[in-house]
């Protein structure tokens, strides 16, 4: 019996760990792949074009901030015309649903 806690089952060779390791790796690669591509289809600029990764986060950076000032110029709007803060938050979230139903 092993003290290691492994029960029974015999010991990974060295081969077989470095295997996994390299199928570990290759998972992590095409799941962070895969999210760059999902990142490109939101971001405005980045549809339909060849980029590098480094590329898809600028430009995501730039939309997020876009985004923000935008949503800061609406809440001044809606002060304007007298809604309230939770007004704006519940008009804004209700957009931000529909918005997400829509991309999917």
């Amino acid at each position: 019996m092993n003290l290691d806690g492994a029960g029974d089952r015999p010991r990974l060779t060295d081969a077989q760990k470095k295997q996994n390791h390299i199928e570990s790796e290759k998972k992590r690669r095409e799941a962070i792949r895969a999210g760059f591509e999902r990142l490109a289809k939101i971001i405005p600029e980045c549809a339909g074009q060849a980029r590098s990764e480094a590329v898809v986060l600028q430009r995501t950076v730039a939309y997020l901030r876009e985004l923000l000032q935008k949503k800061e110029e609406l809440r001044q709007r809606a002060f304007e015309q007298g809604y309230s803060q939770a007004d704006f938050e519940q008009i804004y979230r209700d957009a931000e649903k529909k918005a997400n139903e829509a991309d999917e």
